[in-house]
């Protein structure tokens, strides 16, 4: 392996320098400075929604630019604060004092070690198991909880924006007589000024204006506004909250306060922190005690991100990509930003959406987009004080309120009725105890659902006849595997055909089945045994060979198989007295264990590809 080879392993980021021409970095020049006008307000909302002062948000926003450009393999994604993650930090900021950055900056670093964790254990896998009602029903809970904790902003009411949902519609009803007028009526108008333009980038004006050039340029700027729509309001607001409160005695507006200027300080995350208890009281956290803090949250967080982040990749950059990858790339760039004061980040769906539409060409148009964070952090952050907080309430809930998918309700209720529990569960407890707690009730919940389908396999249940006339039962099992909760599942459904049907020589089809552990195979064996000293043979049909070896290593039986019933009708004629006995078996009835229908006897000719 050459050194350009081991260059290109440790960092994948290196490939996109290769040929890396004057074009590739216009384009990304513009995706970036695009991207950056999107962050540097969503970043300053997304760090009061944690509970952390606006400038975090903007510490957040460039270390991942910076990483994924090096270690990532999708050009589109972009690595910054999100409001999910800014929902779940705040369960942590509210104790006062230094406590709220502390314990935001080391949930940043312990995210990035599991997920550094889960990339080197190759653990991607673990998002499959949230299914997608779960997820959906996770976001939409999340978005309504992030919408209705930005409440007390928009309407000009004191108090910071909490996690829980309840207590937080509690306390805005109970304060509505505390509403500030001036706030409000800013607030609102910004959310209707930011959905009209974002409404307005799908304005179509194809054969109103004749000049190509013309209509190309209106067009164009069309998009600049609304793609820009979060920086030019909080411009407008901001402009317009200067000159209010200049000029008056007291302000109208509740504005951001001062935002501390420069680049963080470049140091360890604190390992230790002083608290306020509920009497004003100062306690000293140590590291044991911030991590029991955390909680799950330690680990559910980091997963959290994780899915989103491989969401996105895929979205935009197809099935091929390596999850492992990006799994390192983000764990890096929450590490890193960890010693930069950054609070937990991961992929944004949102900027990543407007990085694919400015014509972003590789992922090094991220650095652009930090530089213009690390530029508004140098020289716009004394400005930064005259946003007022109603205007950042409307960028957040303009951006949430579309995290709701309603959409995906029909299709479920029409396709797998079963799948809306899961999702309805995430949904309803992430709003009544919390996000981590709904989650992991949604998950439980399908990882019921498929422990009930294996233990209780459908069973179809059919009484047939050979060519020459002979009575047997065949037994198909619908899944894959047999494993040991469902062999007692399968002994009763044997026990209850032959009940139904009388006695005759049982068949278990195995194509579809290729595994069986080995308290199934035991089961089998007993099974066998039982079915021995009825008279009544056991054969397996169509089994793979691997099933057979288990069988036996596992019972020391020889269970006779066969490739198809004529097989069967040959072994029976070996054996004259479970002939005889067939003779006068019960007249020909099938039926169906689990899902399966009530119908007429099915004939050999049937069995080979036509019967049900």
């Amino acid at each position: 392996m050459t050194l350009r080879d081991w260059g290109y392993r440790l960092l994948p980021g290196l490939k996109w320098l290769h040929g890396y021409t004057g074009q590739d970095a216009v384009a990304d020049l513009i995706a970036g400075v695009t991207v950056g006008l999107t962050v540097l307000p969503q970043g300053l909302a997304y760090a009061t929604l944690a509970g952390l002062q606006p400038q975090y948000g903007l510490y957040s926003a460039f270390v991942g630019g910076i990483i994924y450009a090096m270690l990532g393999s999708c050009r589109q994604v972009t690595i910054g604060p999100t409001a999910l993650l800014a929902l779940m930090t705040s369960r942590h900021t509210g104790f006062g004092l230094g406590s709220g950055p502390a314990y935001a900056i080391l949930l940043c670093l312990i995210s990035g070690i599991v997920e550094l964790g889960m990339a080197v254990l190759k653990l991607g896998a673990l998002v499959d198991l949230i299914s997608l009602p779960v997820t959906v029903g996770f976001t939409s809970a999340t978005a309504v909880i992030i919408g209705t904790s930005q409440l007390k902003g928009l309407l000009g009411l004191s108090g910071g924006s909490g996690s829980d949902f309840i207590n937080t519609m509690r306390s805005v009803f109970g304060n509505l007589h505390n509403v500030r007028q001036g706030d409000f009526t800013l607030g609102l108008v910004s959310i209707i000024v930011l959905l009209l333009l974002r409404k307005l980038k799908d304005v179509k004006l194809d054969g109103r204006i004749r000049n190509l050039r013309t209509q190309q340029l209106i067009s164009g700027s069309i998009w600049v506004i609304a793609t820009g729509r979060n920086a030019l309001v909080v411009l407008v607001t901001s402009a317009l909250a200067y000159s209010t409160c200049e000029q008056m005695d007291s302000c109208p507006y509740i504005l951001t306060g001062k935002v501390k200027s420069g680049l963080p300080n470049v140091s360890l995350p604190k390992f230790e922190t002083t608290i306020l208890d509920r009497n004003g009281t100062e306690i000293r956290q140590n590291f044991e005690q911030m991590l029991s803090e955390l909680g799950p949250s330690m680990i559910i967080l980091p997963i959290i991100a994780v899915l989103g982040n491989v969401a996105i990749s895929k979205a935009f950059g197809g099935a091929g990509l390596s999850p492992t990858r990006e799994l390192v790339a983000l764990s890096i760039s929450n590490i890193c930003g960890a010693f930069c004061s950054s609070m937990p980040v991961t992929g944004s769906f949102s900027r990543s959406a407007v990085n694919h539409a400015s014509g972003v060409r590789t992922p090094l148009g991220g650095c652009y987009t930090s530089i213009l964070v690390l530029l508004a952090l140098g020289l716009l952050a004394p400005y930064f004080q005259y946003i007022p907080k109603a205007a950042l309430s409307a960028v957040i809930i303009s951006a949430v309120i579309f995290m709701i998918e309603f959409e995906v309700i029909k299709p479920l209720w029409r396709c797998s009725r079963r799948e809306l529990l899961p999702g309805a569960i995430t949904f309803v407890m992430s709003l009544a105890v919390g996000v981590e707690i709904g989650l992991l009730l949604g998950v439980s919940s399908d990882v019921a659902f498929l422990v009930y389908r294996a233990a209780r396999p459908v069973l179809s249940v059919s009484k047939l006849q050979t060519t020459n006339g002979i009575n047997y039962i065949l037994i198909r099992p619908k899944h894959s595997s047999l494993y040991f909760p469902a062999i007692e599942w399968v002994r009763s459904g044997i026990s209850k055909a032959l009940t139904t049907h009388g006695t005759a020589p049982v068949v278990l089809d195995c194509a579809h089945v290729h595994d069986f552990d080995f308290t199934a195979a035991r089961g089998m064996g007993s099974l066998q045994k039982e079915l021995a000293k009825a008279n009544v043979p056991l054969f397996l049909m169509s089994a793979d060979k691997d099933i057979g070896v288990i069988l036996k290593e596992s019972t020391n039986i020889d269970f006779p198989t066969i490739d198809c019933p004529d097989d069967l009708e040959y072994l029976l004629e070996q054996a004259p007295d479970y002939v005889l006995h067939l003779q006068i078996s019960a007249p020909l009835v099938e039926s169906r264990l689990g899902h399966c229908d009530l119908g007429e006897p099915t004939e050999l000719s049937k069995l080979n590809g036509k019967s049900t």
